[in-house]
């Protein structure tokens, strides 16, 4: 697909996202099952069942544009989730591989944002006032997933890994 618009490098955007979202569905409840804290696995199962609204909203803007979400693979987040796998596979103690959990999650999350804060501004200039609201409030969603990867491990998991 040629970039010649705009529009083109909105529509590429948004399969990339489309892409990175479907990939997550698949990761999360891996990284769920790896988890050792209930509060980080209730974090990654509530992730999930946003993860799939996401997916929807992307479907719903790709439905407005006409376009297809296929074509396109995300290897950002392909490249972020094998980070994800290596942790999964370490040996150690739980507090500790929880906390690496913790950090694979957020590179997560920060791709997301960045991702979803262009494509919404792109929207915006677009005149894609629907896309670009869908867009903000999956932005604000990862944000706050954001946070929340922070308090947990602020509030238990970084403590007790340091022990």
């Amino acid at each position: 697909m040629a970039l010649d618009t705009l529009h083109d490098l909105f529509v590429d955007e948004l399969k990339d996202l489309y892409s990175a979202e479907t990939q997550l569905t698949k990761a999360l409840p891996k990284m769920a099952e790896g988890a050792n804290s209930e509060e980080l696995v209730h974090a990654f199962e509530s992730h999930l069942n946003e993860t799939k609204e996401h997916v929807q909203r992307l479907e719903d803007i790709f439905s407005e544009l006409q376009a297809s979400p296929r074509g396109k693979k995300c290897v950002g987040m392909e490249g972020l989730i094998e980070e994800g796998k290596e942790v999964l596979k370490e040996k150690g103690q739980d507090w500790v591989l929880d906390a690496a959990l913790i950090g694979a999650a957020q590179r997560v999350e920060h791709y997301e944002m960045a991702a979803y804060g262009t494509a919404r501004e792109h929207a915006e200039k677009l005149g894609l006032y629907k896309a670009a609201r869908l867009l903000q409030t999956t932005l604000d969603e990862e944000g706050a997933a954001d946070k929340k990867l922070t308090a947990i491990a602020e509030s238990s998991v970084n403590a007790l890994a340091a022990l």
